[in-house]
């Protein structure tokens, strides 16, 4: 007989619902923060904050260099995934701590290319200023699409018709955003080169670059003011793979595995922590409160929770293996508790997988959850790493998880690991930009805490009250008894009224 056997069904996220409290002045969405700790630091480091309570999952299709950098720059961070080369997972973390908000590294021009080779590369690039270095990477001038026609200078050579740098106001060795804003509003120029003390070539920087870094007040960003980067890594190859990821300045490391509760996970935690102390390590996934003290006893300073609600994951399906997230949550959150209260340790717990709408986001954090991992809800968007393509009329985006076939064959033939699959692949239909779709996501979320009246995600923990619904409950919360029709029907509609 099993050792021990739970007869009470474990719950879901969407069989739960919040109960209004006293929404007040201090608690309108305007006066909510959604600022929450991305680890356990001892020193409260404001790099291991987010400042939305969302992450994207550690995924081939979600989670890319264009994902990561967009991300922080809007409050949360991304996941960047393992099931790939060392050298190339190692390449997407040194592009997002490059991007340094408003100082760019650009594509450069030599003096004696051909004008018509330049229009080719400004093509691709999409760029329309490029600075004119020699090959000692010294700035020589600018040339723009304003200082040629290629009808009539294609053959002419770029320092033909370039802006040479004793006409163009340029920056030594600054750092300060604001200082190099005010070169450019005294000079009523919209670009300023950056060099060093020797004329080398730094950067560029755009007023629109500076303008739109405003735009970012929640950015996450380290101590260099450069963004934050956190990368999944295996217990395979993490010695070699750590010691890569950290020489280009990860952050912050999550080891990717569905089942984190293991011997290999704890020794893979305590490896990092002796060698890279300064690196903080998520765990994880673990469903029960003795997985938690397991890899927290390890080192772990945050921990991922969850197995089998993905949208896209048959672990529970193929192993027989998972429990609800909502229950995972609450024995896990116990626990974390129960820890916190004897240590004066906070470690942030991650709830991954059955995420599915933003209703799901703010019943998990309710819960006690810190902040959410989804993959779905950004492999819908522009910043993902997959293609557009056009299905039934329909515009959508692939997605697969790091279980699906796609996925595992490179664990298999690297590890000679994923004998068998615990994902599907599918499609998702596009969203456009995640800028335009966090917007209306973060109002959800702050309209649900409003009507809690809380002002902050501690304090969401502390005073929501939740209410376990029927069947017929969840029914009732859903559009029904009327004909909505289709889009035709609601265009004529329109056009009739």
């Amino acid at each position: 007989m099993a050792k021990k056997i739970h007869n009470e069904p474990s719950r879901t996220l969407m069989e739960y619902r919040l109960l209004p409290g006293l929404t007040t002045e201090r608690s309108a969405s305007s006066e909510i923060s959604l600022r929450t700790p991305l680890v356990y630091s001892p020193e409260n480091d404001k790099k291991y904050f987010l400042n939305i309570p969302l992450v994207s999952a550690a995924m081939q299709s979600v989670s890319g260099a264009r994902m990561g950098i967009e991300l922080a720059r809007l409050g949360g961070a991304a996941f960047i995934f393992c099931s790939q080369t060392i050298a190339s997972q190692a390449e997407m973390i040194a592009e997002i701590k490059n991007y340094k908000a408003g100082f760019v590294q650009p594509q450069t021009m030599r003096p004696e290319m051909k004008i018509s080779e330049m229009y080719e590369m400004r093509k691709q690039t999409g760029h329309s200023t490029f600075p004119v270095v020699d090959k000692n990477n010294k700035f020589l001038g600018l040339i723009s699409k304003w200082d040629y026609d290629i009808s009539l200078h294609a053959e002419l050579l770029v320092k033909d018709r370039m802006i040479s740098k004793q006409q163009i106001e340029i920056g030594v060795n600054i750092t300060d955003l604001s200082q190099a804003n005010q070169i450019l509003l005294e000079s009523h120029k919209s670009v300023l080169p950056i060099v060093d003390e020797d004329g080398k070539l730094l950067s560029m920087i755009f007023r629109k670059d500076i303008t739109d870094q405003t735009d970012n007040p929640l950015e996450i960003h380290d101590e260099k003011k450069r963004l934050i980067a956190v990368a999944a890594i295996n217990t395979h190859d993490y010695k070699e793979r750590v010691k890569a990821l950290v020489k280009v300045g990860v952050d912050v490391l999550s080891i990717d595995t569905s089942d984190g509760y293991t011997q290999y996970q704890s020794d893979a935690i305590k490896w990092i922590n002796r060698n890279y102390p300064e690196i903080p390590v998520i765990g994880g996934n673990i469903i029960t409160p003795s997985g938690f003290r397991y890899l927290v006893d390890a080192g772990a300073k945050a921990i991922k929770v969850g197995m089998g609600g993905g949208s896209i994951c048959i672990t529970q399906e193929q192993k027989g293996t998972g429990r609800g997230l909502a229950t995972t949550i609450i024995d896990v959150v116990a626990e974390r508790d129960k820890y916190y209260k004897k240590t004066g340790i906070y470690i942030p717990v991650i709830a991954d997988g059955g995420v599915t709408s933003t209703k799901d986001v703010t019943i998990a954090l309710a819960l006690g959850a810190d902040y959410v991992m989804m993959g779905r809800y950004f492999a819908r968007m522009d910043e993902s790493p997959t293609n557009k393509i056009v299905v039934n009329n329909r515009v959508m985006k692939p997605y697969w998880g790091e279980g699906s076939a796609r996925a595992q064959e490179w664990k298999l033939k690297r590890y000679n690991q994923g004998k068998f699959v615990e994902g599907v692949e599918g499609l998702v239909e596009y969203a456009g930009h995640l800028r335009d779709n966090l917007e209306e996501t973060l109002a959800k979320i702050k309209s649900s805490m409003s009507t809690c009246g809380v002002q902050n995600i501690r304090e969401f923990h502390e005073k929501a009250e939740l209410e376990l619904v029927s069947a017929l409950s969840i029914r009732e919360g859903k559009a029904h008894d009327i004909y909505q029709g289709s889009e035709k029907d609601q265009e004529e509609f329109n056009n009739e009224n």
